[in-house]
């Protein structure tokens, strides 16, 4: 980490970080951001930060939160901020879980989580991200056709998570040709990580599914 990221750490952070109570109070992220947000928007594990402070730039009445537990990747993100300094970005420097369990029930219109680390050992398949408990505290999250977006290059994890998310019973897959997920949406985009791991291979998939309306 060069010295002036570090310094970031120490002298910007501060200012954007978040910190999870410890009494068990309920969070509504909206009052994170002044005037409140009309929307917020999660990614978790951001990397560098390219994809959100994209979509903080170009969404300037949504607040968004990055959670991110590596503390290079929060130093990129800073890095790549300092000079605007959006006032529509708040950080986790941690893991998103209690965050996530000390949130208010549908206080999020979007989610990402973007090429998430795929654990391939089959050993290791428990540490995966996405799995039914996750899936089911996002549906509490969610607000009513809240979106989420999932995007993975590794084909062994893309079948993990298509197989967890299609059989939730809070989550549709808007995905009606094959095209849908094999190409990003317009608002979706690019980052150094896909170009640096593209390899000629199948290539990234794209998946956005909606939160089911609620019943009763």
């Amino acid at each position: 980490m060069r010295a002036g990221q570090e310094r970031l750490l120490e002298t910007y952070l501060p200012d954007i970080q978040i910190t999870v109570p410890p009494d068990g109070t309920t969070i509504d992220p909206a009052a994170w951001f002044t005037p409140n947000a009309s929307e917020v928007w999660l990614e978790i594990g951001f990397g560098a930060g390219e994809h959100l402070a994209w979509q903080a730039t170009n969404n300037h009445d949504v607040g968004f939160v990055g959670a991110e537990p590596y503390l290079n990747g929060v130093a990129r993100l800073l890095s790549a901020i300092e000079s605007d300094r959006p006032g529509n970005i708040r950080v986790l420097a941690d893991d998103v879980r209690p965050l996530l369990q000390a949130m208010a029930d549908g206080a999020l219109a979007r989610v990402f989580i973007l090429f998430p680390d795929p654990w391939p050992k089959l050993r290791h398949h428990r540490r995966r991200l996405i799995n039914t408990q996750l899936l089911d505290t996002l549906a509490r999250l969610m607000r009513d056709g809240a979106e989420l977006r999932v995007a993975t290059d590794d084909q062994d994890y893309l079948v993990w998570i298509l197989r967890h998310l299609q059989g939730h019973p809070a989550f549709s897959w808007t995905a009606s040709c094959a095209d849908d997920w094999r190409h990003r949406p317009a608002d979706w985009p690019d980052t150094r990580y896909e170009d640096k791991n593209r390899s000629g291979g199948p290539g990234s998939t794209f998946l956005r599914y909606l939160r089911i309306p609620r019943t009763g």
